[in-house]
């Protein structure tokens, strides 16, 4: 344990919400919800508005528009959130080197590589205050909540006390009266099924976990987990900020809107999701060892299989290969709705399989007919409510909503205010999608 408040944690607060809100002042303050939009979607975040109607993050799409009817439901737009989670990752290192990100959203920091007079909690709490109007700055807007304690444990904990744009600094010695009034559910790796067994002998709260003894944990629990939660139920916690942050894995997925039973039509889409997963593995100059798929039926089941190869390799007839044989031991005469293929097991190296066979590898090339149902299985979603518009005569916008062949566009952006809403064919070659162009 450290004896100085220099672990720093701060998430953004509603982050993906937030960042709509400042691109569409129309939307600034009133309930906003960005996720899966269709009948199977889920919540990624709803803004602090929405929750006050009991929506919330993973629940699905459906349930949130019966509980926000109101609401505007956003599919999300990944540039403008990197973006912005660029902006404040590049605050955070210039303030210290140890950075380690864990989401577009959130991040430690290690504040004893800051320069800083002192570490007292009076120097941390002013750094504190200082880093949440940056924040604001560099992302225009953004507000974000800040943690500070001596371990992740704690300065997490922190962050989430006094949201949104909350700073809460937990002073050293103050770390178990902190946690002991609060739910068990807390502490990092009591999920559920941990709760459950414990409410079952009496644990509620920190402070009843605390009670415990190590050995009563280790043979309700298991070893690790027993004597992790031992340690965390009594604040000791040593980890240490990791800035280099390894990527454990490469994978796409797609979810359906039917269910497909097309056997032939199934493996065209693997064999396009291994090209994705090898076009991503090339950018990066990485290769992998494991390949795995992911397959969810019509009953909403799960099923996950993978295979090693000999050696790490980023060729696509290689790993859709695998993924097609491994898909071949599914019964999924049911249906299936979603569809996944993934690498792990990476490498910065390649090397080339000897005993593959070109011809036993090759991916097939679709006919006509398969390559149209790839094209609705995995098809854009057209005109995505949020998205990002040009027109030649109006200029920018967004995606209002959009069906029988018109959409609806509302003209403004961050630095405007409110704009006017104009309806258009689906098919105006005058309006297109926009994207902000690479650094």
């Amino acid at each position: 344990m450290r004896s100085e408040p220099t672990i720093l944690h701060v998430d953004l607060d509603a982050f993906f919400a937030s960042v709509e809100q400042r691109d569409k002042p129309s939307l600034r303050g009133k309930p906003v919800v960005v996720g899966g939009v269709g009948g199977r979607g889920v919540v990624a975040t709803a803004s602090y508005e929405a929750r006050t109607f009991g929506v919330h993050s993973a629940m699905s799409t459906a349930e949130a528009r019966r509980r926000c009817p109101n609401a505007a439901f956003l599919s999300g737009r990944f540039h403008a959130y990197r973006d912005a989670s660029r902006a404040v990752m590049d605050l955070l290192r210039s303030i210290s080197p140890l950075v380690e990100p864990l989401s577009l959203d959130e991040a430690f920091v290690d504040l004893s590589a800051a320069a800083l007079p002192d570490l007292s909690v009076t120097s941390v709490s002013a750094l504190g205050r200082e880093l949440k109007q940056r924040v604001h700055e560099v992302t225009g807007g953004l507000s974000g909540s800040v943690g500070i304690g001596t371990s992740k444990l704690i300065a997490k904990i922190a962050s989430d006390l006094d949201k949104p744009d909350g700073l809460v600094v937990v002073a050293p010695g103050m770390e178990q009266d902190l946690l002991r009034p609060m739910q068990v559910t807390v502490i990092p790796g009591v999920g559920p099924a941990t709760a459950e067994r414990l409410r079952r002998v009496g644990v509620h709260t920190v402070e009843d976990l605390e009670g415990l003894t190590e050995e009563e944990l280790v043979r309700l629990l298991g070893k690790a987990h027993g004597s992790g939660l031992h340690a965390l139920a009594r604040a000791r916690d040593d980890r240490s900020v990791e800035p280099e942050r390894e990527t454990k894995s490469v994978s796409v997925e797609d979810t359906y809107d039917t269910d497909h039973v097309d056997k032939r039509l199934l493996e065209a889409l693997l064999d396009r999701q291994a090209a994705k997963v090898t076009e991503r593995l090339r950018r990066a100059r990485i290769s992998g060892r494991t390949v795995s798929i992911k397959v969810r039926l019509h009953d909403f089941s799960t099923v996950s299989r993978s295979a090693t190869l000999s050696a790490p390799s980023d060729d696509v007839r290689q790993i859709a290969r695998v993924a097609r044989r491994l898909f071949a031991e599914l019964d999924v005469s049911g249906g299936v709705r979603l569809l996944g293929v993934g690498v792990s097991g990476l490498a910065d190296w390649i090397q080339e399989d000897l005993f593959a066979d070109d011809e036993a590898t090759a991916v097939e090339v679709p006919d006509e007919a398969t390559e149209a149902a790839i094209a609705a299985a995995s098809r854009h979603r057209g005109w995505a409510p949020g998205m990002d518009v040009v027109h030649e005569a109006h200029g920018r916008g967004w995606v209002w909503g959009s069906g029988r062949g018109v959409v609806t566009v509302r003209f403004e952006t961050a630095k405007t205010g409110p704009g006017r809403v104009l309806s258009f064919s689906a098919t105006d070659p005058a309006l297109a999608p926009f994207t902000p162009p690479e650094e």
